[in-house]
């Protein structure tokens, strides 16, 4: 798509119209427009089957919807705190979090525990009325009402259950099954699976065109995005040639022409241009490449990825088949992750993944001008606007009140790894994450604590194919009890040549 071409529909939707994606449909301003269908903004070139006079403009957002509202809502789905954060965008402020389940270990790996772990996901009804929470351990969907914090229904779905998004009336929400090849079709109101729609591998994320008519999925164990017909719910075109086989996240333009599809493990970000069924470029954006989203202004339309392994935001400038890397934004924090735009399009919202925080950017100068303290491990985040007033009954402070902070790795005669650890406190003990790039692949390795020029292990593990250790979990009391640096090395060997259990030694 041509930037000029763009530039003269974006200019023109601003004047009357603003067309939203993310799930969601035109929506008509109080003209009383077309919501954008004459002006390029349906999916399909067709009327958009919902439109909503005077109501809320969702983000991602062509020009011309409303301003930030102190009615409107923030969310950050926290997946080690088992909570939702809830910021008011008018302000910048935390407001609280809300407990969907507990962060005591002992509690959540009990055998007799009912609560929701591992809250990871998150998407919403086009009015803003509902948000839908997915909890990644416990394959729930929980659907809380924005207006009162109140929890509407709960439904166990199937297994691995990872990211979702309400149909275009907001009766259903459909969220992906990784672990059964399906996307599962959720009653809000009843609380139940009304059908299962077959995939490809490791479905991993749904998302709705703006006409309601489509329904894309992408997927982390097959290179392609499948296209539902929402009528009959049967897939109907399969688009070939993603950038790798895992893509957790996808996001779509306001214009609902453009799927961006992030290649996490690869480092690269996939654009596919929907209506024509086809990719139009592969980007190498970076390693642990995670969430995208759109900000669209009368000038030009761009596209922003975090990329976790840079702890940077980058910009393109959206130009169909060579998009251009206009900006890096450096976040405060590490590995920055969700990500979502508020429907004027004047700030972005970044979730700090290791950072247990929200970066506020501003879209003009393209630089963080806040940062929030919010649940710990943040994962998705999304916008919701709202046009009426939101409460703030039924909203504590868990997760909120610990520090997360990152500790320096030594790796003994390696010069070319990446080595990370961040220390955040838990329950009663400290949740130690280490993660790893460039070391040599299939190669067991002791993560050692120190202390006094004693070192004692914690952990082993083993680098991948690729000589990564993406994840590495260790949960103990490190805080006053180790010096405030770690230690990656090789584990020791046999003399039969087999690892052996690390022990202790001095450095």
């Amino acid at each position: 798509m041509g930037t000029n071409r763009f530039r003269k529909a974006a200019v023109a939707a601003s004047a009357a119209v603003a067309v939203v994606a993310a799930g969601s449909v035109g929506t008509a301003l109080a003209d009383g427009g077309d919501g954008g269908a004459s002006r390029g903004g349906g999916s399909h070139g067709s009327t958009p089957a919902v439109a909503r006079q005077n109501g809320p403009v969702q983000a991602p957002a062509l020009p011309g919807a409303q301003p930030i509202s102190s009615a409107d809502r923030v969310y950050t789905a926290d997946q080690t705190s088992n909570t939702v954060s809830v910021i008011d965008p008018s302000t910048d402020r935390v407001l609280g979090t809300l407990a969907l389940g507990s962060e005591r270990l002992g509690g959540v790996l009990g055998a007799q525990y009912l609560k929701e772990v591992g809250v990871h996901g998150l998407g919403f009804s086009r009015d803003g009325r509902r948000l839908g929470v997915v909890s990644v351990t416990t394959n729930s969907v929980v659907v809380i009402d924005t207006a009162t914090n109140e929890v509407v229904s709960k439904t166990y779905v199937g297994r691995a259950a990872h990211e979702g998004f309400f149909n275009a009336d907001g009766s259903e929400f459909w969220v992906a099954e990784r672990g059964r090849d399906t996307v599962a079709v959720v009653d809000v109101e009843r609380g139940i699976v009304k059908k299962r729609i077959r995939t490809a591998q490791g479905p991993s994320k749904v998302l709705f065109s703006p006409d309601g008519k489509r329904a894309y999925v992408n997927h982390i164990g097959a290179a392609e995005v499948d296209v539902i017909d929402t009528g009959s719910q049967e897939v109907v075109q399969r688009i070939g040639g993603i950038g790798d086989v895992f893509s957790p996240d996808a996001a779509l333009s306001p214009d609902g022409r453009e799927l961006w599809v992030g290649q996490k493990k690869a480092g690269r970000t996939t654009v596919v241009d929907v209506r024509e069924g086809r990719v139009l470029t592969v980007l190498d954006t970076g390693p642990e490449t995670n969430h995208i989203n759109f900000v669209t202004t009368p000038e030009a339309a761009y596209a922003y990825v975090t990329v976790g392994g840079l702890d940077q935001t980058l910009v393109y400038e959206r130009h169909g088949a060579e998009p251009k890397l206009v900006d890096r934004i450096h976040d405060s924090g590490s590995t920055p992750h969700g990500i979502w735009p508020s429907p004027d399009n004047s700030k972005v919202y970044v979730a700090l993944e290791r950072g247990d925080g929200v970066d506020v950017i501003d879209t003009r100068t393209r630089r963080v001008v806040k940062t929030l303290h919010v649940g710990q491990d943040p994962q998705a985040l999304v916008y919701v606007a709202r046009s009426t007033p939101a409460a703030t009954s039924g909203l504590g402070r868990q997760g909120l009140a610990a520090a997360t902070r990152d500790v320096p790795v030594d790796v003994p005669g390696d010069t070319g790894s990446d080595v990370e650890a961040t220390v955040r406190p838990v329950d009663g003990l400290d949740q130690l994450l280490l993660s790893a790039r460039g070391l040599p692949h299939s190669t067991q390795y002791t993560l050692y604590g120190r202390r006094d020029g004693e070192r004692t292990p914690l952990v082993d593990f083993t680098t991948d194919a690729k000589g990564g250790a993406p994840q590495v979990l260790v949960f103990a009391r490190f805080t006053g009890v180790y010096d405030d640096r770690l230690v990656v090395q090789r584990t020791p060997a046999h003399a039969d040549g087999t690892a052996h259990a690390a022990h202790k030694h001095s450095d």
